[in-house]
């Protein structure tokens, strides 16, 4: 028999002079299907990364793979099923306690776990000390059921499968609940679910259009919208053809006295020189706030540097309500702000005399 590649597991079954099958895992990342009477292979399995450990059960062949991946292939290549481990794998073997008609897989993965599948289901995970390199599952001594495994630093552990142990093919790890699996109830189809489909049908090219312009429109809407902003200062960026500041306010306290902090910065990625002739105005309502100072003059914005200013606020009536403050950037050469805020003040603590 010619091998295309490197072997670097085999599982073979059957008998020599009858029938045999031999599975071949090569280095070149396929599994290859041999058969009694073929020089040839008659089947092969691409896996996306090189196999780490190979066992067969019946017409199903289990895979890992060195990209911490566990496969499910038939005979003929077809997948069932794929889990992503945690950590990578380092030794597999096959587990047959014919007693109880158990059947699993043993994968023992480089973060000190063995896990043990049962079909697709993870059924028990086994904490070691050390890593394993290899591990073998059968009879020692008068126990029909041990599982011998060497660690890395060549130690010898043997766990021994209780007689009253039951494996139900439940997944301990957390899927999607049991009622993603249940059917919905789709109604029947109505009269007017059929004349509504027929509508569409018929109109659709109608339909298509008036959604068009129905979407044109919104755009439209949304760009006056923008240019408005833009043209009173009310983005909290803003944006011009040499540089481009970005507003930020925060306000402090409980009242009725609050610490108002708008924070300033030059954001401009296309100049690096500073932003002077600024200043910060704001307006109230001066039955309900007093601000002190009401103006403050900014001196210079470095690119890149956060700026911040401050500004008291007292809220000078007993009644339990708020307002909204508005922040302005402005030039001293320009009648129109170039950037601006709205701060919704929270409603004031009353005053209490002690």
């Amino acid at each position: 028999m010619n091998c295309p590649a490197t072997p670097s597991f085999l599982d073979v079954s059957g008998v020599y002079d009858v029938e045999f099958r031999i599975l071949a895992a090569c280095r070149n990342g396929y599994i290859y299907l041999f058969r009694r009477g073929s020089p040839q292979p008659r089947n092969a399995i691409y896996l996306n990364s090189i196999a780490v450990g190979l066992e067969r059960f019946g017409k199903n062949i289990i895979v890992g793979c060195m990209d911490s991946s566990l496969h499910c292939y038939t005979t003929k290549g077809k997948r069932y099923w794929k889990h992503v481990l945690p950590a990578q794998i380092t030794a597999m073997c096959q587990i047959d306690y014919r007693p109880k008609g158990f059947q699993a897989v043993a994968v023992a993965l480089a973060n000190n776990e063995i896990h043990l599948y049962k079909d697709k289901f993870l059924v028990d995970v086994i904490q070691i000390e050390e890593n394993v390199y290899a591990m073998k599952f059968g009879r020692l001594g008068r126990e029909d059921a041990t599982l011998v495994m060497v660690t890395k630093n060549g130690g010898l552990v043997i766990k021994i499968l209780k007689r009253t142990a039951v494996f139900e093919e439940n997944d301990i790890l957390h899927g999607p609940p049991k009622e993603q699996q249940v059917k919905i109830d789709v109604p029947k189809r109505t009269k007017l679910y059929v004349d509504q489909t027929l509508r569409e049908k018929e109109q659709a090219e109608n339909m298509y259009r008036i959604f068009q312009q129905d979407l044109i429109r919104l755009k439209l809407l949304t760009g006056k919208e923008f240019l408005k902003s833009v043209e009173a200062g009310l983005n909290p960026v803003a944006k011009t053809k040499t540089e481009a500041i970005r507003i930020n306010a925060e306000v402090h306290g409980l009242g009725p006295r609050f610490r108002l902090t708008v924070k300033l910065q030059n954001t401009s990625s296309t100049s690096l020189l500073p932003v002077i002739d600024l200043f910060l105005s704001f307006t109230y309502d001066e039955n309900i706030y007093n601000l002190n100072p009401n103006y403050i003059e900014i001196p210079i914005l470095i690119n890149g540097i956060e700026y911040g200013f401050c500004s008291f606020v007292t809220c000078v009536t007993d009644k339990a309500i708020s307002d909204i403050i508005k922040v302005f950037v402005c030039r001293r050469d320009s009648t129109a702000p170039l950037i601006s805020a709205v701060i919704n003040m929270p409603v004031a603590e009353p005053n209490i005399s002690i």
